[in-house]
């Protein structure tokens, strides 16, 4: 047996925090340990193994016929789409991007509604942001709005904004002020020192109180509820930097107003009249938060584009029309986690995967390539939540790089185009 080995430092995009500070052990090719302790760490590194496949039409092939198998579906289609999945680095996804480009197709992501609601929201009205380090380090004044991180980002309290001490909060937890919002079924932080109670219709409302009270206007005649409201925003208007966070993924709670990020983004704004402030957006793992970072520096939007003008377009609202106009499909990322709306569409069309567990996609793909998983067995760079990229150290070797796969699948799409085939 050969003796256990620990890799140090380990980024891990088991959620979005992308805690880049784990000690992973390793023992005969198999993930053992993973330290500090976190549930989701634990569950995303698994053992490390993934398969390593590589089919055409459900039948093993080698990688030269099925990159060349993968040209053909992609170059002979009209109006092809590209989804970035979860688990892959920005190099692969700035190369999966070349082929859009080359193929004039659409573009989409597996950026969910309500987080895309926020980046349209952001759009329209700018964002006042901070880094997690910036939080960590200064605010003294929290605000959950209908979200306990505890459960989906484990570490995110304990290393970022409730318990570290920083820079100019040297006492940690005792020298910061917690307020609780719970919203229906979304509930903050039961150990927070002012919780608040509202229903999903109160929602919006609240909001717009708060945002009133920060920007010093006298309100009259409001309920109980409101007025419990009004003294949380003279609490966040009081401190030295208020952070708000909420969860810009899906939610227990499906009834919650799609504009509530709009308010948000409004409500910080209007305490950066007063004080320092910052919005801080919980997103999910996998480099997602990469897939718009690439997108944006590629063509100048974070999402829902296509290049079939010949340039890259913004079309947000036809996010539904792209995905049933398409007529042939490349999923670059774990397909398993895309969601039925996805898996739907790609389940009726010619369909190209690639990226781990390609070869178990929950539909049948034309051509599957199984690659490693960004920062388990493959190198490259992933972002936060918060922006921020962040260098990928992988413990384990794995099956063919993604970008390895998707740069042979361009030069064969090319080769196509040219008359030719390049393997």
């Amino acid at each position: 047996m050969s003796p256990a080995q620990r890799v140090a430092p380990v980024t891990c995009l088991g959620c979005g925090c992308a805690c880049d500070d784990l000690t992973v052990q390793v023992s005969e090719g198999r993930i053992v340990d993973v330290s500090p302790p976190c549930p989701l760490a634990r569950r995303w590194f698994g053992d490390g193994r993934v398969p390593d496949r590589i089919l055409v039409g459900g039948a093993v092939a080698t990688l030269d016929r099925a990159v060349v198998a993968a040209a053909d579906v992609l170059g002979g289609a009209r109006r092809a789409l590209l989804v970035l999945a979860p688990d892959v680095a920005t190099e692969t996804q700035r190369v999966a991007l070349t082929l859009a480009d080359t193929l004039r197709a659409g573009v989409e992501t597996a950026t969910s509604s309500p987080a895309a609601a926020g980046l349209l929201a952001a759009q329209r009205r700018g964002r006042a942001a901070a880094t997690l380090g910036e939080i960590r380090n200064r605010a003294d004044v929290l605000l959950f709005w209908g979200v306990d991180p505890s459960a989906r980002y484990p570490r995110y309290l304990s290393r970022y904004a409730l318990d570290p001490a920083g820079t100019h909060v040297a006492e940690g937890r005792a020298g910061r002020t917690v307020i609780s919002a719970s919203i229906g079924a979304d509930r903050g932080p039961a150990s927070a020192d002012l919780s608040l109670t509202l229903a999903v219709d109160d929602e919006i409302a609240a909001l717009s109180v708060m945002r009133a009270v920060a920007l010093g206007n006298s309100l009259e005649g409001l309920t109980p509820a409101l007025r419990s409201v009004a003294d949380a925003a003279a609490r966040l208007a009081a401190g030295r930097y208020a952070v708000i966070v909420h969860e810009a993924e899906p939610s227990e709670e499906r009834g919650r107003d799609p504009y509530r990020a709009e308010g948000l983004i409004a409500l910080a704004q209007a305490l950066n009249g007063v004080t320092r402030a910052a919005l801080s957006s919980l997103r999910a793992g996998g480099n997602r938060s990469g897939a718009e970072a690439v997108l944006t520096w590629q063509t100048g939007y974070p999402l829902a584009i296509t290049y079939a003008p010949g340039y890259p377009r913004y079309a947000p609202a036809e996010r539904d029309q792209r995905l049933t106009g398409a007529d042939a499909m490349l999923v670059v990322g774990d397909a398993g986690a895309l969601g039925e709306l996805f898996a739907r569409a790609a389940g009726r069309l010619p369909t190209v995967v690639v990226g781990p567990r390609a070869s178990e996609a929950p539909f049948a793909a034309s051509v599957a390539i199984d690659t490693g998983v960004a920062g388990i067995h493959d190198a490259g760079i992933a972002y936060r939540m918060d922006d921020v990229p962040l260098p990928l150290r992988p413990p384990l070797e794995g099956p063919r790089s993604g970008v390895e796969v998707m740069t042979r699948m361009l030069a064969a799409v090319r080769g196509r185009r040219n008359g030719g085939q390049t393997g």
